[in-house]
């Protein structure tokens, strides 16, 4: 069986954490994921979800996963595609599955007149960037990417003085 990309389902959700997990245990950071399944079918498969799953599928069964949600350009005034995540698992890889996706979210960023289709990419990840490169992609080195979580998003939502 070829690849096969379809849009995420409901009955995919543990799938989606075993990938989510996989992931980050391949990045050092399996003891940050907080999410489960039942989040996953609360925020990817609601009414109105803001962020949306691939899966890719082999004779095997699901192989690889994506998500993704639109973000707005100002200055194109228009959409965007962020890919929050992807990943094949390592018995997968080399099959193609993690260029489908990206060329599936690709066809998918087009198809939506989106001016952009980003991501970001652990600086020691050298097999993504090589792949990432291959595919045209730049790297955008101007930009400092900050974050704010745990008590210090609850302090500023609070109006509290850090």
């Amino acid at each position: 069986m070829p690849l096969h990309i379809r849009p995420a389902v409901t009955g995919d959700a543990e799938t989606i954490v075993r990938f989510i997990r996989e992931l980050a245990a391949y990045e050092e950071a399996l003891h940050e994921v907080q999410a489960t399944a039942e989040h996953i079918r609360q925020t990817l498969f609601c009414p109105e979800p803001r962020a949306f799953a691939l899966i890719c599928e082999d004779e095997d069964g699901a192989i690889g996963f994506a998500v993704y949600f639109f973000n707005y350009s100002t200055w194109q005034g228009q959409y965007g595609l962020y890919l929050e995540d992807l990943y094949v698992s390592p018995q997968h890889r080399g099959k193609g599955a993690g260029q489908a996706l990206l060329q599936h979210l690709a066809q998918l960023a087009v198809a939506r007149d989106c001016g952009r289709f980003e991501w970001s990419v652990l600086d020691w990840n050298e097999p993504a960037i090589r792949v990432y490169q291959h595919l045209g992609a730049q790297p955008q080195s101007e930009w400092v990417r900050y974050r704010l979580s745990g008590e210090a998003l609850a302090q500023l939502a609070a109006h509290k003085q850090i």
